[in-house]
């Protein structure tokens, strides 16, 4: 008895060999012989055409003789020990693949050359855009574009945005939601990719940081007379700004009100005694603000190591400002690096101590 052969479902002839069989129809016995071992195929990131041209033909495939397939899947074999190297597909696939070894930038001027990549939802990004970043979209595009992307929204998010919008340009854009059920969907999704590309473009900042943490930082190192005068000038120029910048500011005065008593012993083991001692002795000589926050820390350590560093203080001579002024930093910097490490938190000041 004769082995079954390949059937031409065109015909119904058996084809005999597989030289007759075309590459979709080798390709499909492929794909075939993988699900029947339980391999796992990732077709869906094969071009929608070529997925639907493979499913015909799995669709189409009946009897398969052992001689045939097993010169299908050699020659499949073959095909695959020939390659010496197989490219990303498409640009999406270069840029996932040059991720981190090109510049944002370049990255992002080819996406935007590209349009957005092949399966991505641009309706679902858009519409995932908080409401006060889509009224930019809603009042710059005309009524008919912003009633279709107010109908993409769901309604409480909508009617959020709606009351975000000036009243004369709300009215418009709901009128003109009277158009939108004749629109194909096809002009819909074209509709979102474009708008997705204009508004989602990815933000490449020059700095990580907000600029009122960056002056903040930088106040911070400064001396105290060229920190008030900054803050002084900022605070006439942009109040603000000068409010952002004295919350990013932790200074030997604010030790009091943003370091918890608890956290103090742990910081003053970060110290160098004699450096400990010119902070603590210039801070009560100066008084007010100054001389709190020197009580704050000798307050919340054991008494026989505050008046240790008392009779210290007491004996330490006249203090030159740049010592103090050194000697007080260290001092906030290591509370502001055992805050960074995690080791502590720091109390977060309300917007109105800032302004003090």
């Amino acid at each position: 008895m004769s082995a079954p052969q390949p059937i031409d479902p065109a015909g119904a002839r058996p084809v005999g060999g597989s030289s007759r069989l075309s590459r979709r129809r080798k390709a499909a016995m492929v794909v075939q012989l993988a699900i029947a071992e339980g391999r796992k195929l990732d077709l869906a990131s094969l071009p929608e055409e070529v997925q639907i041209s493979l499913t015909r033909e799995l669709g189409a495939l009946r009897l398969v003789d052992r001689a045939t397939l097993a010169a299908v899947a050699a020659e499949f074999a073959d095909r695959i020990e020939g390659l010496g190297l197989a490219a990303p597909r498409g640009m999406d696939g270069v840029l996932a693949a040059l991720d981190g070894r090109i510049s944002p930038a370049t990255a992002a001027r080819l996406r935007a050359e590209t349009g957005p990549p092949s399966g991505d939802d641009s309706w679902a990004r858009l519409t995932a855009l908080p409401c006060p970043d889509l009224v930019p979209l809603m009042t710059g595009e005309c009524a008919e574009i912003a009633a279709v992307t107010l109908s993409k929204l769901p309604v409480s998010k909508a009617a959020e945005l709606l009351g975000l919008l000036p009243g004369e340009r709300a009215r418009r854009i709901t009128h003109a939601m009277s158009q939108t059920s004749t629109i194909a969907p096809d002009a819909v999704e074209r509709i979102g990719a474009a708008l997705t590309a204009e508004h989602c473009r990815p933000a490449h900042h020059a700095f990580a940081d907000p600029a009122p943490d960056r002056l903040g930082e930088i106040l911070n190192s400064s001396g105290s007379a060229t920190r008030d005068s900054v803050l002084d000038g900022l605070e006439a120029d942009d109040p603000d700004f000068a409010r952002d910048v004295r919350r990013s500011i932790f200074t030997f005065g604010d030790i009091p009100d943003r370091l918890a008593a608890a956290d103090a012993p742990a910081i003053l083991r970060r110290i160098e005694q004699p450096v400990l001692i010119t902070a603590l002795a210039a801070a009560l000589a100066q008084g007010g603000g100054f001389a709190i926050a020197a009580a704050h820390l000798l307050d919340n350590i054991s008494q026989r190591m505050a008046q240790g560093l008392r009779d210290e203080i007491a004996e330490r001579g006249e203090i030159r400002l740049i010592e103090a002024e050194a000697a007080m930093s260290e001092i906030t910097g290591a509370i502001r690096a055992a805050a960074d490490a995690g080791e502590i938190t720091l109390v977060t000041p309300e917007p109105d101590d800032a302004m003090g």
